[in-house]
């Protein structure tokens, strides 16, 4: 991996809402967006991890339920109230339990579960976040969709990539909707990602990471800052044309048949 460093500060006096930001590629996020001079509100349900994501990025810290419509609302009412503007939102919360698995498997519960977390909460981010852009007449979104979204898996969790499709599918259709109110959408596809959640679910399933491996071109899964440097391009001016998109950042898994030896 090379230095992921900033050499400019392009979000200086930017308001930054991530979700999910106590740990992993939210985390990273936090770290690499303040580190270019925005205003980071760090949202999270884990009051711990949140508030020591934010005291560590100089940001502000808000406990949220990104299921619930009410906190989500409160969440972005926060970042204007405290920062004056809404200019980024990085709808990052998201969940990969155990229980979501095969569709033979995977019970009624676990799937609503994962749809709620990781469809549902963006839909409320976005739909929440859009006011205070459409008053801006500017802002980015940035969703986290994944790499399952455009390709399959016969190591299936049938929920979450499910629950990605329908991410990428939304972003696609809000970047177009909204493109001449000067606010971007687009869809983050990272693949396998070194995190904490990662790291737990291959921990009981090895066999599974090793297959999963061998399809990465590049030999290794992504660490949470690789991808963190991607949603600090699309939330700045550098990406003012890229709307709309399904921003892979995957390794070349999505372009591979056969990878190197």
């Amino acid at each position: 991996m090379t230095d992921q460093t900033p050499v400019c500060r392009r979000l200086v006096g930017r308001t930054a809402v991530i979700t999910g930001a106590g740990s992993g590629i939210g985390l990273a996020t936090a770290r690499r967006l303040a580190s270019e001079g925005a205003h980071v509100v760090c949202a999270d349900i884990d009051a711990r991890a949140g508030k020591a994501a934010a005291d560590e990025v100089g940001g502000t810290f808000v406990q949220a339920d990104v299921t619930d419509s009410d906190q989500v609302e409160a969440l972005y009412q926060a970042a204007f109230d405290t920062y004056g503007s809404v200019d980024i939102a990085f709808n990052n919360a998201g969940i990969s339990p155990s229980d979501d698995d095969s569709i033979l498997t995977t019970g009624l519960d676990a799937w609503k579960r994962v749809q709620e977390v990781n469809l549902t909460s963006v839909y409320l981010c976005c739909k929440h976040a859009l006011p205070y852009m459409q008053r801006q007449g500017r802002g980015s979104i940035i969703n986290t969709a994944s790499f399952v979204a455009v390709m399959g898996a016969a190591t299936s969790q049938i929920s979450y990539t499910a629950s990605k499709g329908g991410v990428l599918s939304m972003s696609r259709e809000l970047g177009v909707q909204f493109a001449r109110e000067g606010i971007r959408v687009n869809a983050l596809c990272p693949g396998p990602v070194n995190t904490p959640l990662l790291k737990e679910l291959f921990a009981k399933d090895p066999e599974r990471a090793a297959r999963r491996l061998v399809h990465v071109p590049v030999g290794r899964f992504a660490e949470p800052e690789e991808i963190a440097a991607a949603v600090a391009f699309l939330a700045s001016d550098d990406s003012s044309f890229v709307n709309a998109a399904e921003f892979l950042v995957d390794g070349g898994i999505a372009g591979a048949y056969v990878t190197p030896v």
